[in-house]
């Protein structure tokens, strides 16, 4: 049986390639991180903790009032995987499942949060990774007893190699999942595709 799953949101990057906090950056009436926040929340997360860098204290501010949990990441200059172990050694037990999500790709659908964490129900052994049009994207939900092995020298990458035959890729109708935002065109490109 599995437990409920959880979300770590990562939301420490520099945005040096942006140029600015893309974390706050305005998007379809919201902001970015707002918007991720919304699709987890939507899509059914329970537990979501919010990882930001040490000196961003304005994006921590901006959620303040949201239903999550915000953690700085200690590692000034850490990599991705840094964040996801600050995130996740904050999580409580019970969630069997981790939706790792990142504030680069706003698009993602509620509806493949959803379908993230029904698949999980299904086969909770298993990373599960969205894919559109046979392309994998983000975000990822990883069993929690995979997670806990992510290590200090290891990425995430590194991790799901270490168990092919524990990925299943979950086919959804949803191109955020492939729509990574770290440029100002790509940013650009992406507020044009908002109703």
């Amino acid at each position: 049986m599995t437990g409920s799953v959880a979300a770590i949101l990562l939301a420490a990057g520099k945005s040096r390639r942006m140029g600015c906090c893309k974390q706050l950056l305005p998007l379809g009436g919201s902001t970015v991180i707002a918007r991720s926040i919304g699709a987890l929340v939507a899509g059914g997360v329970g537990k979501i903790v919010v990882v930001v860098a040490e000196e961003w204290n304005e994006v921590a501010t901006a959620i303040r009032d949201y239903p999550v949990r915000i953690v700085a990441n200690p590692a000034c200059e850490g990599d991705m995987s840094s964040s996801v172990r600050a995130g996740r050694n904050v999580l409580t037990a019970e969630a069997s499942g981790v939706i790792v999500s990142l504030c680069d790709y706003p698009l993602v659908s509620a509806g493949t949060i959803t379908s993230l964490i029904e698949q999980h129900g299904n086969s909770p052994g298993r990373s599960i990774i969205p894919c559109y049009k046979g392309r994998r994207g983000h975000p990822l939900l990883i069993p929690r007893d995979i997670l806990d092995e992510l290590g200090e020298e290891q990425t995430l990458r590194d991790l799901l190699r270490c168990n092919p035959g524990r990925i299943r890729c979950l086919d959804v109708d949803d191109p955020g999942v492939l729509l990574d935002m770290d440029t100002p065109e790509e940013y650009h490109r992406i507020s044009g595709m908002i109703d």
